[in-house]
């Protein structure tokens, strides 16, 4: 553990007023060509249908749908999986959750993370010269060597988990609502409705947590600035940069905003994505002021919406699951229905990607990895396979080929978590196991197994609503290739050098300023002065 404790020593070591302490911004090696930066904009449960130029209906995205006017917008793409932990362990890693191990969310008492024999993203970066930074949500564990730092980031700002994982003074808009953490009085350990109280939502800068509870409604400016100045010092270090943004939008606990004088103004849900619209807007502006001509902006979201939170969940579109609906529950997020898995997307690099494309390749969010290893001209880690591709070709070569078959895995609403019993095969999908999460009501649709297979035709059929005949001659074209896809698949990574996280939980992991105060609450004015030691448990 002593390179534990030296890492800790050098990233830990911070002053108030010091943004990026210990960061080093200069790159004593050969850099050759100028490398392209990259920016990564990752929403949290954000609908297909909340993006203006996906859906019409929707009027809150201005500087997105200007992003995707000036470059690529992506209408066939995929998250990995449809909840939180895993979505992002393969974003980070380029591997489905049955080889990178993170099958389920993490927790707040939570042990493990992302498996540290798991390269990840910043990794491969910061080893080609990149410096490297994380603000946001997390989720991939933060108890000691699972921190962000730890995983190839060299600054990180941000929240360890999601937002609703604590209490916070600013709870915002919640269904059920959630209480504010209290002042005085010890609280109640019981998670009643699925609200915290016993802990508050901490913010880390690097291994400091510098505010807990988190000031809920001045995140977005926070993260702002924070990305603001990071991308502002690497740009005029001549070192090229890799920053991964995790946005709280459009998770719940939606934050009060100041709402304007139009009447449909006064919806939380759509104040909220106005405010994340405008976040993104703030980065792509630093980008354009800074490094326009060499930086990758690629914005997409983690999964569907949590339709479960009912008005203050996003739009699935015209992906809104009519089988499953007719069962009962919620086709959206924790499925593996399109509502649950296809998310916004788009790629902007001016001079680089065309101009107003509209792409509809069939595209995942494992691809980030193989494509921004590529465009770095890194390598690939050695000794495992990926699941992802390099689209570099859609991006810049007028293809509009992407994967000729994508697994979509089991996330929460029914089947073992991260099985792999969705296949989708050209236009065609295939379920091997259907179910509904929790919809706005509370119902659930229960697990169905299917053999043969369930088999729609995205083509016509987008709402996922009429399965074709098991009797037809379509269904028996196409029903050899999908069980043989499905077959290879999993042979595949039966050979493959997969990892296993550990979901061990215990109480001591969880983060905590001042474990004497209630809610391990701590002042700001004694900020400094929390020791790095009490913040990252070894």
């Amino acid at each position: 553990m002593a390179w534990l404790f030296i890492k800790v020593l050098w990233v830990g070591v911070s002053f108030l007023g010091c943004l990026f302490p210990f960061v080093n911004f200069h790159f004593s090696g050969e850099t050759g060509d100028q490398k392209p930066n990259f920016v990564i904009i990752l929403a949290d449960d954000m609908g297909w249908g909340d993006l203006g130029a996906n859906w019409a209906e929707t009027k809150d995205t201005a500087n997105l749908d200007k992003m995707a006017a000036e470059g690529m917008r992506f209408v066939d793409f995929h998250a990995a999986a449809s909840t939180c932990s895993p979505s992002r362990a393969s974003l980070l890693t380029g591997r489905l959750g049955l080889r990178n191990g993170v099958t389920h969310n993490f927790a707040v008492t939570s042990v493990g993370g992302l498996p540290l024999n798991e390269t990840t993203l910043a990794e491969v970066l910061q080893q080609a010269g990149y410096v490297t930074g994380m603000i946001g949500k997390w989720h991939l564990g933060h108890h000691g060597s699972y921190h962000p730092n730890f995983r190839g980031f060299d600054y990180y700002f941000g929240i360890p988990y999601s937002h609703d994982m604590g209490c916070t003074d600013t709870p915002g808009y919640n269904h059920p609502p959630c209480p504010a953490c209290p002042q005085c009085d010890r609280p109640s350990r019981s998670r009643k409705g699925g609200c915290y109280t016993n802990v508050a939502l901490p913010l880390y800068e690097n291994l400091d947590i510098v505010e807990q509870p988190v000031n809920l409604s001045s995140l977005a400016h926070m993260y702002a600035e924070k990305a603001t100045q990071f991308i502002q010092h690497a740009s005029t270090s001549g070192r090229p940069f890799l920053l991964y943004v995790g946005l709280a939008h459009m998770h719940v606990p939606l934050t009060r905003t100041r709402q304007s004088a139009e009447p449909q103004d006064h919806r939380p849900y759509a104040a909220s994505l106005r405010e994340m619209d405008s976040l993104v807007g703030r980065i792509k502006d630093i980008v354009d002021r800074t490094a326009k001509e060499n930086t990758f902006v690629w914005f997409t979201g983690d999964n569907g919406p949590w339709v479960q939170k009912c008005e203050l969940a996003g739009s699935l579109g015209p992906f809104t699951g009519l089988w499953q609906v007719h069962q009962g529950g919620s086709p959206a997020k924790q499925t593996t229905w399109e509502g649950g898995h296809r998310v916004p997307a788009v790629a902007y690099w001016p001079g680089r990607i065309p101009f107003n494309v509209t792409s509809t390749a069939l595209l995942s969010v494992l691809d980030i990895f193989p494509t921004v290893v590529a465009l770095a001209g890194a390598s690939l880690p050695h000794s495992r396979r990926f699941d992802g591709l390099d689209v570099s070709e859609v991006l810049f070569g007028g293809s509009q080929t992407g994967h000729k078959v994508l697994f979509h895995p089991n996330s929460g609403a029914a089947g073992e978590y991260g099985a792999l019993q969705t296949v989708r095969l050209g236009n065609y999908k295939a379920f091997y196991i259907t179910g509904g999460a929790a919809a706005c009501d509370g119902s659930v649709g229960p697990a169905q197994c299917h053999e043969p297979p369930l088999v729609f035709d995205l083509e016509d059929d987008v709402a996922e609503a009429v399965p074709l005949d098991a009797g037809s001659a379509e269904y028996r074209s196409v029903l050899p290739t999908v069980r043989e896809a499905l077959a290879g698949v999993l042979h595949d990574i039966a050979g493959d050098n997969t990892s296993r996280a550990d979901y061990a939980q215990d109480p001591s992991a969880t983060p905590c300023c001042d474990p004497h105060h209630v809610v391990c609450r701590c002042q700001a004015s004694s900020q400094t002065d929390i020791p790095t030691s009490r913040n990252v448990r070894q």
